[in-house]
């Protein structure tokens, strides 16, 4: 056993040439592709983030967008409505003023009409007595009347009517 705990000095130099080749061949062989594939992942994981990140303020703008978009909608409608009510009371008040105007022109045309029907009336019942009084007149005096003193008499009986009436 004395052997074994005892140093070799070429074992050791020996060991340590062939650690060193280890260490050579795996620094070539799989430390290079194992740290190039952990590099090219931390690359890909730093895309992917700053990615995530250029997708995450991107979102945040098109949200704020659509934010001031709605809200710019909002009052582009309450503009229209009130335009809209403001347009109906317009409406409303130009439309009864032509009711108005129209109501007012129907009572006066009526209320010619009904003065022309008044004076063919009284015109009417003017003629009416006038021949009833002549008609009267001659059972009266028996005799019939000309012309001429029958146009004088009714000028003078419409001419008292008028005066009567108009007093």
């Amino acid at each position: 056993m004395g052997k074994l705990v005892e140093p070799d000095m070429g074992l050791i130099i020996w060991t340590i040439v062939t650690f060193l080749c280890l260490v050579f061949i795996l620094a070539k062989v799989a430390w290079k592709p194992l740290i190039s594939a952990i590099e090219e992942r931390e690359h890909k994981m730093k895309a992917d983030l700053d990615g995530a990140r250029a997708a995450r303020d991107e979102a945040e703008r098109i949200r704020k967008q659509l934010e001031a978009d709605v809200a710019g909608l909002q009052a582009k409608s309450r503009e229209m409505l009130a335009q809209a009510t403001k347009d109906s009371e317009v409406l409303r008040a130009k439309l009864q003023a032509s009711a108005e105007a129209d109501a007012k022109k129907i009572k006066d045309k009526t209320m010619a009409e009904l003065e022309d029907e008044k004076e063919r009336l009284k015109r009417d019942l003017r003629k009416e007595v006038a021949g009833l009084s002549v008609m009267v007149a001659e059972k009266l005096l028996h005799k019939t009347v000309d012309d001429g003193v029958q146009k004088s008499v009714l000028d003078s009986f419409f001419k008292e009517l008028d005066n009567k009436g108009s007093n």
